[in-house]
């Protein structure tokens, strides 16, 4: 099975921000936004660490009722979360694919784009 990859980007502010995207290009999470490209680089490891241990997972809903996903590390601190699904089961494949995707390796450096 095709692994996806992590996209390692510059916000509109200057800071750096990753996206772990599935093999199909979907962005299946987001991370928050970081001052250094280091600590950005800490988190795709965090994630790659974290992201295949069901238990860091915690599912939320949205103010607009739309369910939605976020990881943590084992110290609780909040590593990315996902997009806003139509539908718990949804927001549960979304985890599935995390899980499937986190330990890739492949990371696509666009700020130098």
């Amino acid at each position: 099975m095709a692994l996806g990859w992590y996209e390692l980007k510059l916000a509109s502010d200057g800071q750096f921000m990753f996206n772990l995207k599935a093999a199909n290009s979907q962005v299946i999470l987001t991370s928050e936004l970081y001052k250094t490209r280091a600590a950005a680089e800490n988190g795709i490891a965090s994630v790659q660490k974290n992201g295949e241990d069901e238990s860091l997972f915690e599912y939320r809903v949205a103010k607009n009722d739309k369910p939605y996903f976020v990881l943590k590390a084992k110290n609780h601190q909040e590593i990315g979360r996902s997009q806003y699904y139509s539908s718990q089961e949804s927001a549960k494949n979304g985890v599935k694919s995390v899980m499937n995707n986190a330990a890739t390796t492949t990371v696509k450096d666009l700020t130098k784009a």
